[in-house]
């Protein structure tokens, strides 16, 4: 049984973020905001379903998605692009591979120990951010 990531987790470090932010083209002005930010992320799991909310006094995303199955991402809470996004389990971790308009893009999530890892790619950049449970 996969592990659960259900829950509400707090961002308490982030590494390159605005190197990913840059890959993604986001403005230099939105990107010094972003990384000001504490965002907070609330996970429901239930079986192969996800919704995942990320919270922050800017802007704000949701994504649903059920594991292996193909669907329409709108990140109009990042860059305001679409693409076309599949989630699928790598042992432990949930791993998205965005199909659009920029290339090796995605994100994969996992816990260690008390912590939710993120880590965000995009060209050449990766970026990593670690959450706690609230």
């Amino acid at each position: 049984m996969p592990v659960d990531f259900s829950g509400t987790w707090n961002l308490v470090r982030s590494e390159n973020f605005d190197g990913y932010m840059s890959a993604l083209g986001i403005d230099f002005a939105t990107r010094k905001i972003a990384n000001l930010l504490k965002p907070q992320k609330e996970i429901k799991q239930e079986g192969d379903f996800f919704s995942i909310r990320t919270t922050t006094t800017f802007r704000n995303c949701f994504v649903e998605f059920k594991i292996g199955e193909e669907f329409d991402e709108d990140n109009k809470g990042m860059d305001n692009r679409k693409c076309r996004s599949v989630v699928t389990w790598n042992n432990d971790k949930l791993v998205c591979t965005q199909n659009g308009e920029k290339k090796n893009r995605g994100w994969s999530h996992w816990i260690e120990g008390d912590e939710l890892y993120l880590e965000l790619h995009c060209e050449d950049q990766t970026c990593t951010q670690v959450y706690k449970r609230a």
